[in-house]
């Protein structure tokens, strides 16, 4: 099964848009499940249901560091590296989903109000794209480190 397939499972089963795609890379990146969720929890719903950046992007940015961030905090050179990997799979995503901004991939224009995640129903699933955005973004960064 593709990663992205894996990631998209992860979301149909309930778990937020950051905690799919990261789980999906998590144990090839040294990183145990349990923490993975932990750590990815936050960022659902474009961070904390506050419709910014999309968790499905978060996500691809966090897997990339798990392994490419630099540990030097003076080397600049590698830093500009990693941000440079940063940008271009958070381009690859804007260019095939229209922006990294959740609010705006679910067609909103403002934020919800409220912190209380919907209920995953049948209907929540058929008039959210989420779905379709974990797997865009766990199909991008398996791409990714098949180029690197």
């Amino acid at each position: 099964m593709s990663k992205a397939e894996q990631a998209k499972e992860f979301f149909l089963n309930g778990y937020n848009c950051a905690q799919a795609v990261l789980c999906a890379f998590a144990q090839e990146q040294g990183l145990d499940e349990k923490t993975a969720l932990t750590l990815s929890s936050c960022f659902g719903g474009g961070l904390g249901r506050q419709r910014e950046i999309c968790g499905a992007v978060s996500a691809m940015c966090m897997a990339l560091a798990l392994k490419y961030a630099p540990n030097d905090p003076t080397d600049h050179a590698a830093k500009a590296a990693f941000y440079a990997r940063i940008q271009e799979v958070c381009n690859r995503f804007k260019q095939e989903n229209g922006s990294i901004i959740c609010r705006e991939l679910l067609g909103l224009t403002n934020a919800p109000s409220s912190p209380v995640p919907e209920k995953r129903t049948a209907a929540y699933y058929d008039h959210r794209p989420c779905a379709d955005k974990v797997k865009s973004a766990a199909a991008i960064l398996e791409q990714y480190f098949l180029e690197q």
